[in-house]
């Protein structure tokens, strides 16, 4: 006859998956949240006068050598796109990063100052949702660890593995949620924001999928746990339909 319970190694394997996920899942949240690149793309501007040493490929050259003598100044307006440059912009839930025209480095300001206001609370929301994402990834995981090296009973373990289970799917839903809510916001912002910030092109960044990673990885976390839970019941159903027979066997035929 083959054995039909679960070892405890291969619930102890599933539950340091479990926990394995759930920590991933915290890390990629944590470092998407605090990163400002969900989404990326370009701004189509003015291209600036040439100044000094500048190149004529991101700036407007004079078409005179003395530029200091402003009555010999005269511009070569340029037609088409060619008067234009793309600048490159990555954007998160705290800040807007532009780069600076014919320089090193950007210049940010915040991201929320940009949207419409009717749309702040939408954002607000989603910073919540966020927040209470990490922390009850972060209560599932410290549940978890707890499970896999406090040495109990097993009816302990069994209602600390469903309390982690239910968090953790409650933080999914949350974070799902919180992710939705910023696309949506950001896609106002790039309809109705001002002017001097919406994009001509943009996709979303390695933040946005870190973030929808986090998200599958706690799924994955919360499915795993279940799945540990509902094995180890069927297995203490099992025992106790074979102790059953066993006692009914016994009481049928006694030994003499």
């Amino acid at each position: 006859r083959m054995p039909v319970s679960v070892p405890a190694a291969d619930r102890r394997q599933r539950a340091s998956a479990a926990f394995s996920l759930s920590f991933l899942s915290l890390v990629f949240s944590i470092t998407a949240f605090s990163s400002s690149y969900w989404c990326e793309g370009t701004r189509k501007v003015a291209k600036p006068f040439c100044t000094g040493q500048s190149k004529g490929d991101h700036c407007i050259r004079f078409n005179s050598p003395d530029a200091n003598n402003s009555s010999a100044v005269q511009y070569i307006w340029e037609t088409g796109d060619d008067k234009f440059v793309d600048r490159k912009f990555h954007a998160g839930i705290w800040y807007s990063c532009e780069e600076i025209i014919n320089e090193e480095g950007e210049t940010c300001r915040s991201f929320i100052s940009l949207i419409p206001a009717a749309d702040r609370g939408v954002l607000w929301l989603s910073v919540v949702a966020e927040l209470l994402y990490i922390i009850l990834l972060l209560t599932g995981a410290i549940l978890m660890s707890v499970e896999m090296c406090y040495y109990s009973t097993v009816i302990d373990g069994l209602k600390m593995n469903a309390f982690s289970a239910l968090v953790t799917v409650l933080a999914g839903l949350l974070g799902m949620v919180a992710h939705m809510m910023y696309t949506t916001v950001f896609q106002m912002t790039v309809n109705l924001g001002p002017e001097d910030w919406r994009p001509h092109t943009w996709d979303y960044g390695w933040s946005y999928c870190l973030a929808w990673a986090s998200f599958a990885c706690c799924m994955a976390a919360a499915v795993t746990t279940i799945n540990k839970y509902t094995k180890t019941i069927l297995e203490f159903k099992h025992k106790r339909k074979m102790l059953e027979r066993s006692l009914k066997i016994k009481y049928k035929f006694p030994d003499h």
